[in-house]
């Protein structure tokens, strides 16, 4: 089933130059960029992001944290997106997440793990909206995807 996810590379892979290798592991795995923006997340729209953390005491560290620096918004596409990506990105806790992950590979404490993926599809409806306008994600056809398709039949 393809799916559409929200990833966020938060300002810690922006500033230590991550984005180009993380971006790269999406499209090689397959998955679709149909949107993709530099932000500069103000205090607003961090804490809508966030608001299922409002109640928890690290919710005010998440919030100054993701507004400190630009990031990397992006909307991916492809078949099982969002398990995929969260595979990807691995376990929240860098040390719990397996070599091979983004986080495996690239990250050492939680307050600063590098990237954000949607949990669910509901998540990542609601996610998306919140980081992309309609206007600002594209559908569009890849051969890739036809035989990729065609190989999964």
């Amino acid at each position: 089933m393809t799916e559409r996810t929200l990833v966020l590379i938060k300002p810690d892979g922006v500033q230590r130059l991550l984005v180009g290798r993380m971006i790269s592991r999406f499209e090689e795995r397959g998955l679709k960029i149909v949107g993709l923006k530099l932000v500069a997340v103000d205090r607003a729209l961090a804490e809508r992001h966030y608001a299922v953390h409002r109640a928890k005491p690290f919710f005010g560290g998440l919030v100054d944290f993701i507004t400190s620096s630009p990031l990397i918004a992006i909307a991916l596409e492809g078949p099982s997106a969002i398990s995929v990506v969260r595979t990807m990105v691995g376990a929240t806790r860098p040390h719990e997440a397996v070599p091979g992950t983004i986080r495996g590979d690239f990250a050492l404490e939680t307050a600063q793990n590098l990237v954000h993926a949607s949990d669910g599809a509901e998540t990542a409806a609601a996610e998306l909206a919140l980081w992309f306008s309609p206007a600002e994600l594209v559908d569009y056809e890849r051969d890739i995807d036809r035989w990729a398709l065609a190989a999964a039949d």
